[in-house]
């Protein structure tokens, strides 16, 4: 099983608008290209499937996943009902930092195949952390990937951020 996290923070953002924005998922496609779409299905307002579908070396990788949403505890977790991995879960967790938001995204998978892990899981790894980098900067008009060097000079040299939107540092 392999992680991938990515940690962000987001200036002068309140916490709770920052947990309704990260919870809509159906927007996603927005901001990358890597998602090609998802679609939401409320349950109830703390809880929904969604249904991904994403590119990933040279296919499409699709899944549906149970959401949890704890509104109180700033958390979103997630777990593969059905699709492409073995399994795959993992969470969102929104904080304040001062006047700011701390953004932690972490994500279990295992693509079940034993024999293609040390190419495949490396490459996932990469595209997940990426991948919601860019996410949370669209969704804030810029972000600050913490911790993380090679995520952050990946998503700036892709036009993660402009010029006039908080700077990746």
């Amino acid at each position: 099983m392999r992680t991938a996290e990515v940690l962000l923070r987001i200036d002068g953002v309140d916490p709770g608008a920052a947990f309704d924005r990260i919870h809509d998922f159906a927007r996603y496609p927005e901001f990358t290209d890597v998602v090609r779409s998802v679609t939401v299905h409320e349950i109830s307002p703390e809880e929904e499937t969604s249904e991904w579908k994403v590119y990933f070396r040279n296919g499409i990788l699709g899944w549906t996943e149970a959401d949890r949403f704890d509104r109180e505890s700033l958390v979103i977790s997630f777990e593969q009902i059905d699709g492409d991995f073995a399994e795959f879960s993992g969470s969102w967790r929104i904080s304040a930092d001062g006047p700011d938001t701390l953004v932690a995204f972490s994500a279990d998978f295992d693509f079940g195949i034993p024999s293609l892990a040390g190419i495949l899981d490396p490459v996932a790894q990469r595209v997940f952390k990426e991948t919601i980098a860019r996410v949370v900067i669209g969704l804030f008009g810029g972000a600050t990937v913490l911790g993380d060097e090679t995520v952050a000079r990946a998503v700036a040299a892709a036009g993660g951020a402009a010029p006039s939107t908080p700077a990746l540092r």
